[in-house]
């Protein structure tokens, strides 16, 4: 029988979820959005599917045993608890929601209603994490003190005009789009410690006036010149651990700095062994100590790397089987 999926935004995440379940082999069988041009697309790209504006009728629909969610940040909350409400397991996009106490409701009615919830951390599926969580449980890097995340764009400000870049939409800037990403990872590779404090500093430079910022590509564009830009494109930060882990970390939509100077990526510091890492291409390096010598080991990753130098996402559809209950939470104290 055939796992039926449901979409709930019809925008550019979630025509990417749509192709990556399709590939995996998930029916997608509905697609919800407000934009009348989007459905029509989706129609004609999926016509078995249902489409609607409206997504109480995606979910009352009981052949859909699940959907993801991928509408801005301020509708997280009450399209998520609607569809566990309804039945439905939930593939939820990063991140959880504009902020934690919006979070613990929808784990509470994930308790309430025992479906299942995921959050849309891909990183955690890139084939370099994956390996090097195998080298971490190996015991390789042995006790990991320091980490550094690090996600620096040179011009990459996200739908500058859009829900992207207002507040009450999105609930923040640079730091709940890719800064959630980065928490999640450490805290992720490192086994979940339990943050104890943080502080760190947010700027907002480059996104207004709208009509005078200079890029040469956008996700989620074009930019609307009589849109907002009220929130922050950089962070900057350090975070301590009640295991003695410190997290630094440096993120940024737009800096003056020449593409490549500042490399993005993940540094983890070990006793046994240190490594560095690009989530999304096969760069990866781990610093150790080998019979009396310093050497540095490069680990083919072939399986799961493109052509292209991009993570096969089709890996990370919402499949029952991976399904799993998530309640992943970045707080930030400045």
């Amino acid at each position: 029988m055939s796992y039926r999926l449901g979409l709930i935004g019809a925008g550019t995440i979630g025509k990417l979820h749509a192709e990556s379940a399709a590939r995996a082999g998930v029916e997608v069988a509905g697609f919800c959005d407000t934009e009348p041009q989007r459905l029509k697309e989706m129609a004609a790209q999926y016509p078995e599917a249902m489409v609607t504006s409206s997504f109480q009728e995606l979910l009352e629909a009981d052949d859909i045993e699940a959907v993801v969610v991928g509408v801005p940040n301020s509708l997280h909350k009450e399209c998520a608890i609607a569809a566990m409400e309804a039945g439905k397991d939930v593939l939820l996009e990063k991140p959880m929601a504009m902020n934690a106490a919006e979070c613990d409701e929808i784990i509470d009615a994930m308790k309430r209603t025992g479906r299942l919830v995921q959050l849309g951390f891909v990183c955690r599926c890139a084939p370099t994490t994956r390996a090097l969580m195998e080298f971490i449980a190996a015991g390789r890097l042995g006790r990991i003190y320091h980490a550094r995340a690090a996600w620096v764009r040179r011009r990459g400000i996200p739908g500058l005009g859009r829900w992207f870049t207002t507040k009450s939409e999105a609930g923040g800037g640079v730091l709940i789009d890719l800064g959630v990403h980065m928490i999640d990872l450490i805290m992720h590779l490192a086994g979940r410690p339990k943050a104890l404090r943080a502080g760190g500093s947010c700027t907002s430079t480059f996104g207004a006036p709208i009509d005078k910022y200079v890029y040469t590509e956008m996700f989620a564009g074009p930019p609307n010149p009589k849109g907002k830009f009220d929130v922050e494109d950089a962070a900057m930060g350090m975070i301590r651990f009640d295991d003695g882990l410190t997290m630094e970390l440096a993120l940024s939509w737009a800096a003056n700095v020449p593409e490549h100077l500042l490399t993005s990526g993940i540094t983890l510091l070990g006793e046994k062994g240190g490594c560095f890492y690009d989530i999304w291409t096969d760069r990866f390096v781990i610093a150790t100590e080998q019979d009396g010598h310093l050497v540095d080991i490069s680990p083919h990753l072939g399986v799961g790397i493109s052509s292209g130098g991009k993570s096969d996402k089709s890996k990370l559809s919402c499949l029952p089987n991976s399904m799993t209950k998530v309640a992943a939470r970045a707080t930030w104290t400045s």
